[in-house]
């Protein structure tokens, strides 16, 4: 084990090959069937069922837990697929603790909510396990849709687009489908290569080709795409990172979270993945707990989770922050970073005390200094280039306009979450379909 004259500290190789297995293993496992029946038949089966609405896809949620528990798992992911066709992912990434089980009639009975998402994972790996994809293409159109993009929206409008029949084509800049499914959540909730084997499954729907390595405005330009379809699907997310605008950042041991958990997500063997000794994360979100739980799990001895603000504000939900502080991560609230500290690499993160009133975030004169040979920025995602001829509207792209439209992560309103980008993907093909068809 060496160190980078560059980054000392930064090194791969911290842990026992039995200990990566055990840290990376699937983080919640699958119900069994009998575990499903337990589950299922806690369920008030409502008719006006406050998870439907909870439910960004609105699956029927009710129904597939009476199917469930009735014994036709099969029919219950068919019932799940036909609103969230990316529903096997959903189900181990979504926040349920926020959404669906939230509403639940049990929770706020009981404290304790339906097991909806475990329900919906057992369900979906049930049928694909038995190769089901309950989808028949309908007679070929005539018409060709470009989607760019091969994340969670893309996926779902190419797969509702080629449902009704129509020819699809998906640009994707990276070398696999999937987007931040594939590249941006963390290892352990995703085991076993699931992301890859559900875009394969998705495909099967037929009409789909995907074209990787192709990049919008490098590759392609979108007046091209709109004089070779007819109707374009931009899905593209967020692929830029917002800065610290804290001086240092741009010393050695300074990176993109986005970048270590994708890097993370395709390394074949985790030994040999280098991380710090002493792991400072910046920012309060989803990103942030995955990097910060996963530098942990590769072997560092201490990783800190900095935010500017208070616990109630933090994106992250109540129990991914508790999952992190379990891992061994320590959170600390209302600081912000001034200066990364060292001589060319990063030895340590000077912050400041913040209050967050009326009049906005202000930095104290009271100051602090962590320890860090690896800082990860997770202060959120921007949209990386503008195609031109689409509108910007706080930031990310605008609604839809002429033969364009726009969804996902990348698009203005909503939630950054997988299971809305599902939502407005599928709703996006649904427009674009009556719009070719005037039906």
């Amino acid at each position: 084990m060496s160190n980078s004259p560059l980054t000392p500290g930064i090194v791969p190789a911290r842990l026992s090959e039995a200990s990566y297995a055990r840290n990376f293993a699937d983080h919640t496992p699958a119900l069994d069937r009998h575990e499903a029946q337990v589950a299922a038949d806690r369920c008030y089966f409502c008719h006006d069922a406050p998870c439907i609405t909870a439910c960004p896809t609105s699956i029927d949620i009710p129904l597939f837990i009476r199917q469930i528990a009735t014994g036709t798992p099969e029919a219950a992911a068919a019932t799940i697929w036909s609103q969230n066709i990316l529903g096997g992912m959903c189900a181990r990434v979504c926040p349920t603790e926020t959404l669906c089980e939230e509403a639940c009639v049990r929770e706020a009975a009981e404290g304790k909510p339906v097991e909806i998402g475990q329900l919906q994972r057992f369900a979906t790996d049930t049928a694909m396990a038995k190769g089901l994809h309950p989808f028949e293409r309908a007679a070929r159109t005539g018409k060709r849709v470009a989607v760019v993009g091969a994340g969670p929206a893309g996926l779902a409008c190419a797969h509702r687009l080629a449902l009704h029949g129509h020819d699809v084509v998906v640009f994707e800049r990276r070398p696999k489908a999937g987007g931040l499914n594939e590249y941006g959540i963390a290892s352990y909730k995703a085991t076993g290569g699931f992301a890859q084997r559900e875009v394969d499954w998705l495909l099967q729907i037929g009409g789909i080709e995907i074209r990787t390595g192709m990049e919008l405005g490098r590759d392609v330009t979108l007046d091209q795409l709109k004089a070779d379809y007819d109707a374009v699907f931009i899905g593209v997310g967020l692929a830029g990172v917002n800065a610290l605008r804290a001086e240092g950042e741009d010393k050695a041991g300074v990176r993109d979270a986005v970048d270590f958990i994708a890097e993370l997500r395709q390394a074949a063997d985790l030994s040999k993945l280098p991380v710090g000794r002493d792991v400072v994360v910046i920012g309060g979100g989803m990103t942030a707990v995955d990097a910060a739980v996963q530098s942990k799990l590769l072997g560092a001895e201490t990783v800190t989770i900095v935010y500017r603000r208070g616990q109630e504000k933090m994106s992250a939900s109540g129990y991914e922050q508790d999952h992190a502080v379990q891992t061994g991560v320590r959170i600390i609230h209302n600081a912000a970073p001034v200066r990364v500290i060292g001589n060319g690499h990063a030895e340590g993160v000077e912050f400041a005390y913040t209050s967050d009133g009326p009049g906005g975030l202000k930095l104290s004169a009271e100051t602090f200094t962590l320890k860090a040979d690896q800082v990860f920025k997770a202060i959120g995602q921007t949209l990386s280039g503008t195609p031109a001829g689409l509108a910007v509207e706080g930031g990310k792209l605008a609604g839809h306009s002429g033969k364009v439209w726009v969804g996902g992560d990348c698009a203005a309103g909503g939630e950054d979450l997988t299971v809305t980008a599902v939502a407005e993907g599928r709703d996006a093909a649904e427009a674009i379909h009556a719009a070719l068809t005037g039906a």
